[in-house]
């Protein structure tokens, strides 16, 4: 049976994921997950789209070899024909393109909130115009704002799933100070492969090491910083992303050595700054890291 056009170029993608992770030093585990996917979305009998539109995510996470957070990517595709995680390991923005799709949103405000929010999928631009951040920035009025939100809720909407118990926790400050400590170290070092990012970079330079760690259950992609803010800043070798697995889907938080206060010279998680003191006040030996505790500051 020939597999359906639609289910061909999914697997292509997952494919192409599996390659670079593998190339990138990701678990093997991962690496086959997705390989694994891609071999069962070319013998379906029935393109991806179909399956989603009638069971929902939870009819793709029920395929052999698709969990939740492939099912995930599976759902990107079909519907934004889009993968952000592939995008970003590949060095591409495509978040600034899929952000100006949003009604009052041009490619101008959409590359301002990519690069002072580090906002990539429109679940996240839509936490931020709740939140605050979005008001908070020039060219986003109390209007603007309030129909960004309707219209993220209305094409959401259809994409949300029912609420159920997180399969994984929010990390601590611990963990994720770990994961950023083991991400510069070895940046440092040279041993992470680099990729050439295609903003900012006009000598297609590949600059960006990319590291891609384990922490329980939970998947970690770390970068530095490639955002407009950052190359203005000086902070493209400070400020660290790291993306990981939520209970919502993919989640990030940023990373950076804090220049005043408490934490003046620590390394903080922005948003969780009083969590970040309290733990650099009582020292590493409170990690619950299994990887080593982070003194938080930068390495040798």
């Amino acid at each position: 049976m020939k597999p359906s056009s639609e289910n061909l170029g999914i697997a292509n993608r997952l494919n192409e994921l599996a390659s670079l992770l593998e190339e990138q030093g990701a678990n093997p585990h991962r690496v086959r997950a997705y390989r694994g996917a891609a071999v069962t979305l070319v013998a379906l009998n029935r393109p991806a789209s179909a399956i989603l539109a009638e069971g929902g995510i939870a009819a793709l996470e029920a395929l052999p070899g698709v969990g939740q957070s492939i099912a995930r990517s599976i759902r990107s595709l079909v519907l934004h024909g889009r993968l952000p995680m592939l995008e970003r390991i590949r060095g591409e923005a495509g978040s600034v393109a899929l952000l100006s799709t949003v009604a009052g949103i041009g490619r101008v405000l959409a590359a301002r909130v990519h690069d002072q929010l580090e906002i990539e999928t429109l679940e996240q631009l839509e936490m931020a115009a709740h939140d605050g951040r979005l008001s908070a920035l020039p060219g986003f009025g109390p209007k603007r704002v309030a129909a960004i939100r309707e219209v993220l809720s209305h094409r959401l909407s259809r994409v949300r799933t029912p609420p159920r118990t997180p399969l994984v926790d929010e990390p601590s400050v611990g963990e994720l100070l770990d994961v950023d400590r083991e991400y510069r170290e070895k940046a440092e070092r040279g041993e992470l492969r680099t990729i050439a990012p295609r903003r900012f970079n006009p000598t297609r330079e590949a600059w960006l090491p990319v590291l891609h760690t384990q922490r329980g259950l939970r998947h970690y992609t770390a970068l530095f910083s490639n955002t407009q803010r950052a190359h203005e800043m000086g902070t493209t070798r400070d400020w660290v992303i790291l993306y990981y697995d939520g209970d919502a889907g993919e989640r990030q938080c940023t990373v950076i050595t804090a220049e005043w206060g408490p934490a003046r010279g620590h390394r903080i998680v922005r948003g969780r700054e009083p969590e970040c003191i309290e733990f650099h006040r009582h020292g590493a030996a409170h990690s619950d890291s299994p990887h080593g505790a982070p003194d938080g500051r930068r390495s040798a």
